[in-house]
């Protein structure tokens, strides 16, 4: 991390998990946990949760995001939820993107486009997740997938509003897994993003905005992952469901 540049945070990812009772008991541990973090810290929680949750992080340093979201303002779209939605109910930030939205549900890097621009116009800070598959990876090319989900998520989205994006490196293979990037593979990749968006719009652009890791990081590995000059916090999926864990990964981003 570089906190000279840009802010270092940590967002979990709930995934479908907690019932609002279970949401208000695990984020009554994490608040106190977490309170003198010097880092950014987000729970982003299934959609039943947000109103238990906001409410229990009120006053608090913890920020509450939504999972996903949709491009419309309103419509005939079952079961989704707006931006306008989420932002009045006091939401912050959105996931966009992660694996297994595009894995299950068929998102798009077309719908993953729409959404982003959608939450921004909004006054939402998405989190928009890119990453290779394995089979990607073992032909070498991962930089390859990666530029293009970059250059097509954030496709007609301008400089000031991707001051307000964060992406979020995950790697397909290592979510859910087990397994997780080393370091340097980590560093290597956000590297990579920070360079495609320096071609895309400025160095300084680039060296402001925030590049998390979200494969399988946890406690344990989260202090060297943290080291690396290029990753600037996680989006923790497994981790971010246990008040101590969560809170260990943002002590460590907090150094």
């Amino acid at each position: 991390m570089d906190k000279t540049k840009r802010k270092a945070v940590i967002a979990g990812n709930w995934k479908m998990n907690k019932t609002p009772s279970e949401a208000k008991e695990l984020l009554t541990a994490i608040v106190p946990a977490v309170k003198d973090a010097d880092c950014e810290v987000i729970a982003c929680v299934p959609y039943v949760d947000l109103s238990v949750a906001i409410e229990t992080t009120k006053g608090t340093n913890v920020k509450i995001g939504a999972e996903n979201c949709h491009w419309a303002e309103k419509g005939a779209f079952t079961g989704e939820i707006s931006t306008g939605m989420l932002k009045e109910m006091g939401v912050e930030y959105v996931v966009l993107g992660h694996s297994e939205r595009r894995q299950y549900f068929g998102e798009t890097d077309e719908t993953v486009n729409k959404r982003t621009k959608a939450a921004l116009a909004a006054g939402l800070k998405p989190i928009v997740c890119v990453g290779e598959l394995l089979w990607e990876r073992e032909c070498d090319i991962t930089e390859e997938v990666i530029a293009r989900q970059i250059k097509l998520d954030l496709f007609d989205v301008t400089e000031e509003e991707v001051l307000n994006t964060i992406i979020a490196y995950e790697p397909v293979w290592a979510i859910g897994t087990g397994k997780t990037a080393t370091a340097e593979q980590a560093e290597e990749v956000c590297g990579f993003i920070r360079s495609t968006l320096a071609k895309l719009y400025s160095q300084d652009v680039a060296d402001a905005v925030t590049i998390q890791y979200g494969g399988s990081m946890n406690d344990c590995n989260a202090d060297e992952l943290l080291s690396k000059k290029d990753v600037d916090g996680g989006l923790i999926g497994g981790a971010s469901l246990v008040a101590e864990k969560f809170a260990a990964i943002v002590k460590a981003a907090s150094k």
